[in-house]
């Protein structure tokens, strides 16, 4: 790692530590030449492949505002779309991909969404699946009764 002060190309670690939500590891350096010390953020990459095959990083912050439209006028807070946001992201990073389809996203976003708030999942997931008829939304509320009966019982 390349010193910020001097830029001598060599540093050693002298301590590290997983950030609070575990997606990363702060690292304190210390320059092998000028023996200042900085600190480093390191993180695992996840690449999200788009339908058009265009690739771009992943952001909760996407996440987020897709599931924000889904959830306006519903008493969902932005902690509760953080934590969301956040869920998505572990189940992501837990297949083990370096890279995941955007349409695995979605499919990750639902089961979360559901928990949440069911009115913001069905309107997500008209959305996302393409509801074209009443039936589509009505298999979907019959499938959330039958889910919410069994939970009950």
């Amino acid at each position: 790692m390349r010193c910020p002060f001097c830029r001598h190309g060599d540093s050693r670690v002298v301590d590290s530590r997983v950030t609070e939500d575990g997606t990363a590891i702060r690292r304190r350096r210390q320059c092998q030449d000028c023996d200042r010390r900085f600190t480093t953020l390191e993180s695992a990459s996840l690449t999200v492949v788009k339908r058009s095959g265009a690739t771009e990083p992943f952001s909760r912050e996407k996440v987020v505002a897709g599931v924000r439209k889904a959830c306006q006028g519903r008493p969902v807070s932005e902690d509760d779309l953080a934590l969301l946001a956040q869920r998505v992201e572990e189940q992501v990073r837990q297949t083990g991909a370096a890279e995941i389809e955007a349409h695995e996203i979605g499919l990750s976003i639902l089961p979360p969404l559901r928990d949440l708030d069911e009115v913001a999942y069905l309107r997500f997931a008209s959305v996302y699946q393409a509801f074209d008829s009443l039936e589509d939304f009505e298999s979907a509320i019959t499938l959330l009764r039958v889910e919410r009966e069994q939970q009950t019982t």
